[in-house]
């Protein structure tokens, strides 16, 4: 078994695991505005900034100009994916058409074509480390990190054994040619605000 297969493997196994963490997250007075999720086993709480959402704003709605109000695109959503207790709540991650929850109400990681993270100053090496390598076990075959501090977006395509082959670095005010991915378009970035 590969290490690849290894992290697969753990995601199904530890999803009764992410449950009943999730339970116990809901149950407590998390303030409003907050996200909560799972990196590794490990509990992450990031308040939801103007900038943030902003650009959260921007590339959902670049998605559901090319693909319609029905494109299945999630916001804060938890999908388990490879590793140890990833239960991650992507900024914005498409689905591909005809997806659906399991039995168990979980949308599944394998049915996930993009994945955009918008850089928050506490968790960003979640987005740049575990995260990427994650989703790039999962197969997800396009992640965008848009990063206000830096005032760039990093593109990661092709998937291999357990990270992502294809880097592309662009600057806020560009446009990232995403053409040849699984989106088909290209998303403008001179509105992006930085922090």
């Amino acid at each position: 078994m590969t290490v690849v297969d290894d992290r697969i493997a753990m995601a199904d196994a530890n999803t009764e695991c992410l449950d009943e963490w999730f339970k116990r997250l809901e149950r407590m007075p998390v303030p409003e505005g907050f996200r909560v999720e799972i990196v590794e086993g490990n509990v992450h709480m990031t308040p939801q900034r103007d900038t943030h959402w902003a650009i959260i704003r921007r590339i959902v709605r670049s998605i559901e100009d090319r693909f319609g109000m029905d494109a299945l695109v999630l916001s804060d959503v938890r999908i388990d994916f490879p590793g140890p207790e990833n239960g991650f709540c992507p900024d914005v991650a498409k689905l591909r058409d005809g997806a659906e929850q399991d039995e168990t109400g979980h949308w599944q990681y394998q049915d996930v074509e993009f994945v955009a993270e918008v850089i928050s100053q506490g968790t960003a090496a979640n987005d740049y480390g575990p995260k990427k390598l994650a989703y790039a076990t999962a197969e997800v075959p396009l992640y965008l990190i848009a990063d206000p501090y830096q005032g760039r977006c990093h593109i990661f395509t092709h998937p291999k054994d357990g990270d992502y082959t294809t880097e592309t670095r662009v600057a806020f005010g560009q446009e990232l040619d995403l053409t040849g991915t699984v989106l088909g378009l290209t998303l403008r970035t001179d509105t992006f605000p930085r922090d």
